[in-house]
């Protein structure tokens, strides 16, 4: 294979949304690597000004269908805190739970229709053999558990109608707990199974980075405070002090750094900076698979997926024998305010900071995503492999397959961050 390259991947496939990726090699080294998000802007910091506050977390679900629930889980938490509501306790449970639904929903999605086929050396799903397809079709069971899950305590499973600021607008009903009770605990042996599975895969890149998390006690996916490897603990009102935005003039996404370095987030993050805080079943059937973390191999941000799949599901299941009761809603006061929200997508960290004014009317939104966030260390990552590949003397084929499958691994949503890779080779 030529050392000299120049390559073109106008769509990469299995992920969400769009991007594409240039890069040129001369001699065996990336010369210039540019990974661009390839949405068209949409103005949703834009859009949402002098919009009534309360309105915001309807408005800013519709970034992305598969992270609806993150976008509004992080702007009801912006908007309570700029107009001083206190939810009830039962209400944080219940949005704790349309949380643990969105991460059955969307890691089913990632790991059984996105990552799987890379296991199997397969273009998508769509080749698998009968055999291999028992695979699909028990990750179409889990995410049917999710879909389940996010339909009762949101009302619907994508752009959710029953959660608000200041509270819920319906509780789950006993029987409908007992049934996705049911359900999740029928999923729960093919969760395991899909554990060991990815616990197996021998797909490895070893980065040098950060990893950051949002803060809490009982590995939930809303914030309090932030996290990262080296030790440090940044208050959410800190976040623009230490997380600084940088301006990718090829890219529809901007990217972050932490204080001048790059630093991943997302389910490996979690998993390195927080495992202990698992639910107590998780911690005891997972154990062996638990020895792997902390990690610094990129590919095992599935692993890591894999095992919040098993903790969404046990804790789904002890707060679906809670017993629920109606209650009135916090109703909130239109004030001049500034909140921040933090919340863990799927795929990372979400950090909202919104400005109200005196009639309770968006004046400023400020929205960093997960993908954005990772963009940096992606490309940092796609270069070391290019180059390693090339020093082996891999085929072209071969080294569009593993740029693939590594940028897959991130589990990136373009959507969010503003379908896959042919590639020209010149």
């Amino acid at each position: 294979m030529h050392r000299d390259l120049d390559i073109t991947i106008d769509g990469v496939s299995r992920i969400e949304g769009h991007a594409s990726l240039e890069l040129k090699v001369k001699q065996g080294v990336v010369e210039d690597l540019k990974l661009s998000v390839s949405e068209d802007k949409r103005f949703y910091t834009q859009a949402v000004r002098g919009k009534n506050a309360l309105n915001l977390p309807n408005i800013t679900s519709r970034i992305c269908g598969t992270c609806s629930y993150a976008h509004l889980l992080c702007a009801i938490e912006s908007v309570e805190n700029a107009l001083n509501v206190q939810p009830s306790e039962q209400t944080v449970i219940l949005r704790k739970l349309a949380a643990y639904s969105m991460i059955i929903r969307d890691h089913a999605m990632h790991l059984y229709l996105f990552s799987l086929p890379d296991a199997f050396g397969k273009e998508s799903v769509l080749e698998f053999s009968e055999e291999e397809m028992k695979w699909v079709n028990e990750g179409f069971r889990v995410k049917k558990a999710g879909n389940t899950l996010s339909t009762m305590i949101g009302g619907r499973a994508v752009h959710p109608t029953s959660l608000a600021v200041g509270g819920v607008a319906s509780i789950p009903k006993k029987e409908d707990s007992a049934r996705i009770i049911h359900d999740l605990k029928e999923v729960r042996p093919l969760v395991l199974k899909i554990i060991e599975f990815f616990y197996n895969s021998q797909f490895s890149l070893k980065q040098n980075t950060r990893y950051v998390s949002s803060m809490n006690d009982d590995f939930s996916y809303l914030g309090s405070s932030i996290i990262d490897s080296d030790g440090e603990v940044i208050q959410k009102s800190g976040f623009m002090d230490h997380f600084f935005r940088v301006v990718i003039p090829y890219s529809e996404a901007v990217g972050y750094e932490l204080e001048g370095k790059d630093y991943v987030v997302g389910a490996l993050s979690r998993m390195n900076l927080k495992k202990k805080s698992l639910h107590r079943d998780t911690l005891k059937d997972a154990a062996s698979f638990l020895s792997v973390f902390p990690s610094n191999n990129i590919f095992h941000n599935n692993l890591a997926q894999a095992i919040e799949l098993l903790h969404a599901v046990d804790s789904s299941i002890e707060i679906l024998q809670m017993d629920f009761r109606l209650e009135e809603r916090v109703e909130p006061v239109l004030k001049e305010g500034e909140g921040i929200g933090v919340v863990e997508a799927p795929r990372g960290l979400l950090y909202y900071h919104v400005k109200t004014g005196a009639d309770g009317l968006i004046k400023d939104a400020n929205l960093v995503i997960p993908t954005s966030q990772n963009q940096i260390r992606m490309q940092m990552d796609i270069k070391q492999l290019v180059e390693k590949l090339i020093s082996e003397d891999k085929e072209k084929g071969v080294v569009e397959m593993e740029i693939e499958k590594l940028i897959r691994a991130y589990d990136p949503c373009m959507s969010c961050a503003t379908h896959f890779l042919n590639v020209k080779w010149i």
